[in-house]
């Protein structure tokens, strides 16, 4: 006898494995769906800074309008206490602002105490955090923690430490030196010498452990290949560390910028408010001689909107002079 093979039926067209799938479940097959994926709602990252946007607006957005507002308008103390009206003025208080002689001094002086500031406090900060890479774990450690205690102290407590210890009587400094009883506040440079050591003396922590930070990131393979081609500290430092740190040095210089040229505790403090005939005054405690001690509040808010225009251009004009230099931020 021959053995029969039965014979498979030949599978059908789709549709008859559909129709076999529908009777055996009772209802029919999911389409699968085809096309790209389903993308997310444009809105959705904007939800989730929308808690954040909104304390930046109550905080930054509303002050700078209302800033702007009265510095168009005519408001004294006659305006606040309501026995004038307020009226507009243009650019009224901003003509009478550029017209007086020492707002343009106090200007070019806020100018150049900032310069020499942020030259000052990066050029500390960026030797030491060199020096922090050279020596050993103790010695590094401690002037860590004295860095950081300068950077923790407030601003009128080291203010007023360094008004003592550079007091004419009962100072220390003039005894070491030998200065009997000169007068660091009475001269002009010698008073903004002294306030630019404490402005350094409280800055430089935040760029020496930024730029310490960013330079223990740095492959040590780099740095050893630069060593042993022969190059000196130095040109290791110029051509290879800085260029890898632009942007942490960026960072770093728009900071001191900001924080220097509105330097205000520092400068009332230590030189009682601007200096003899106000020879040490800065921007922002003219602002406030203008705004509260002379109640004329629209050209303290002017020299405020000033203050916030050249802060505005200096940072866009250096991010645009790193940006053509080809470096990413």
């Amino acid at each position: 006898m021959t053995a029969h093979t039965p014979t498979l039926p030949a599978p059908g067209p789709a549709g008859g494995g559909a129709a076999k799938t529908r009777h055996a479940t009772g209802r029919p097959p999911r389409r699968q769906r085809s096309g790209p994926p389903a993308r997310h709602s444009g809105w959705t990252p904007w939800l989730y800074l929308l808690p954040a946007l909104v304390l930046l607006a109550g905080l930054l957005v509303y002050p700078i309008y209302q800033l702007g507002l009265i510095s168009f308008l005519e408001y004294t103390q006659a305006q606040v206490s309501g026995g004038e009206p307020t009226t507009f003025q243009g650019f009224g208080n901003y003509t009478a602002l550029f017209g007086d002689r020492q707002f343009r001094q106090v200007l070019l002086a806020t100018v150049v105490f900032a310069a020499a500031c942020v030259l000052a406090t990066l050029l500390t900060g960026c030797a030491l955090a060199v020096l922090l890479t050279r020596v050993r774990a103790l010695p590094r450690l401690a002037l860590m923690m004295a860095a950081l205690g300068a950077w923790a102290t407030p601003a009128i407590t080291g203010s007023t430490v360094w008004v003592f210890l550079f007091d004419p009587d009962f100072g220390p400094v003039n005894k070491v030196l030998g200065l009997g009883d000169f007068s660091w506040t009475y001269g002009r440079y010698s008073a903004f010498a002294l306030v630019l050591l404490e402005v350094l003396w409280c800055s430089f922590p935040f760029v020496m452990v930024t730029v310490y930070a960013g330079i223990r990131a740095i492959p040590a393979e780099v740095l050893e290949a630069a060593s042993l081609d022969g190059a000196s500290q130095w040109r290791i430092w110029r051509s290879v560390t800085a260029p890898i740190l632009r942007p942490i040095l960026v960072v770093v210089t728009i900071q001191s910028i900001i924080w220097d040229f509105k330097v205000f505790t520092q400068i009332y403090v230590m030189t009682n408010g601007g200096g003899i005939a106000g020879q040490n005054l800065v921007l922002n405690v003219y602002a406030y001689q203008k705004a509260f001690a002379s109640s004329q509040y629209s050209l303290g808010s002017a020299i405020g909107v000033v203050m916030l225009v050249i802060l505005l251009a200096v940072t866009l004009v250096y991010l645009r002079l790193v940006r053509r230099q080809g470096e990413e931020l």
